[in-house]
């Protein structure tokens, strides 16, 4: 087994998708099946080798990488992707389960309404506890009816990236009717949008009581108006909404929204600041949390509303401020350097 030299100095890795290695990386992987192994600081370059698992240490001297055959990281990434669908699946049978029983109240006490309504036709017709609204129009108008109803305060969660509930055009937002009538708007949003031009720019526009917020990572996406009456996306196109209006469960969502919000880092009309404490800052630390839980870059990026791109140039950044030599590496520094410790680098500053 012939070993391979330190070569000269690494070129920055080529970036592209989650879904394949990058030419520098095949270029690689074919010197480790000729040669046997190849130095892991040379796969730095291309980190993806090890993320496919076509690389992995040399337990008797971690300074080498050696080749996986390539069935058998296709099998584990074969096997990942299973458990992700398997995942999706129980999710929406979870789901399903859940809310089943709450449908089937829901139409029994619709059914003892109407056994029990005049006759006469005078009296109006309830909204249900619960309705599934199917399709965008039917969503749309639920929504714009609970708008044109709101007289206090609308509650919105925003996950990955800056989704509108109304529709932004060259017309006034038309939050504003709403704004103007003297209710109160707060959005909760993730970091990632603190650096998203067109929301500071939308929010900019209206006048009245708004707050936006941000965290690392938030629910599914919400929408509470009054507290009377909540919408849930009821799956993952959003083509299914869930509409609800039974106090307790819109009551225990409203609570959710407040102690995230009590979480969350004021981003408008009055911005906190976010400084670098001891070179990492809060995205980075997100980011170090997750990979201590075993996530892929792919994982991060979806959990935290970025791309694999950018989840990758901050995991170089962590690296270098850590002094880690390769991604084997990290996790271990990462544990050792209090990081992820309240008061730690980059950690929650409790003192806000």
């Amino acid at each position: 087994m012939s070993a391979a030299g330190g070569g000269g100095p690494h070129q920055p890795h080529h970036p592209h998708g989650a879904d394949a290695p990058c030419a520098a990386g095949a270029a690689l992987y074919g010197r480790a099946l000729s040669e046997g192994r190849v130095r892991a600081r040379e796969a730095e370059a291309a980190p993806c080798l090890v993320d496919f698992g076509l690389l992995h240490p040399d337990l008797d001297d971690m300074a080498w990488l050696l080749p996986s055959a390539p069935s058998h990281a296709l099998l584990r990434l074969l096997r990942g992707i299973e458990e992700d669908v398997a995942h999706e699946r129980r999710r929406e049978a979870e789901l399903t389960t859940a809310i089943e029983p709450l449908l089937d109240l829901a139409r029994q006490t619709a059914e003892r309404a109407a056994a029990t309504a005049p006759q006469d036709g005078d009296a109006p017709a309830r909204p249900p506890a619960i309705a599934v609204l199917r399709g965008l129009p039917h969503i749309s108008d639920a929504i714009c009816e609970a708008v044109a109803a709101c007289s206090e305060e609308v509650l919105t969660v925003q996950p990955g990236g800056f989704h509108r509930i109304w529709d932004l055009g060259p017309a006034p937002p038309s939050e504003q009717p709403l704004l103007s009538r003297g209710c109160r708007m707060r959005t909760l949003y993730q970091h990632t949008t603190r650096h998203a031009f067109p929301v500071i720019a939308h929010f900019e526009q209206l006048d009245g009581d708004v707050e936006v917020r941000t965290l690392s990572e938030v629910t599914a996406q919400l929408v509470v108006f009054d507290r009377a009456v909540a919408f849930l996306p009821a799956d993952r196109d959003c083509a299914l909404a869930l509409e609800i209006r039974v106090p307790a469960l819109v009551g225990c969502l409203a609570t959710l929204f407040d102690r995230l919000w009590q979480l969350a880092t004021p981003l408008f009309p009055h911005p906190a600041p976010q400084p670098a404490r001891g070179g990492v800052t809060a995205r980075q630390r997100a980011i170090a949390e997750l990979l201590t839980e075993g996530l892929t870059d792919a994982g991060i990026a979806e959990r935290l509303g970025m791309n694999v791109r950018t989840v990758r140039v901050h995991i170089a950044k962590l690296a270098k401020v850590l002094g880690s030599t390769g991604r084997t590496q990290l996790g271990y520094l990462i544990g050792q350097s209090g990081l992820l410790s309240p008061g730690g680098p980059g950690g929650p500053d409790h003192t806000r």
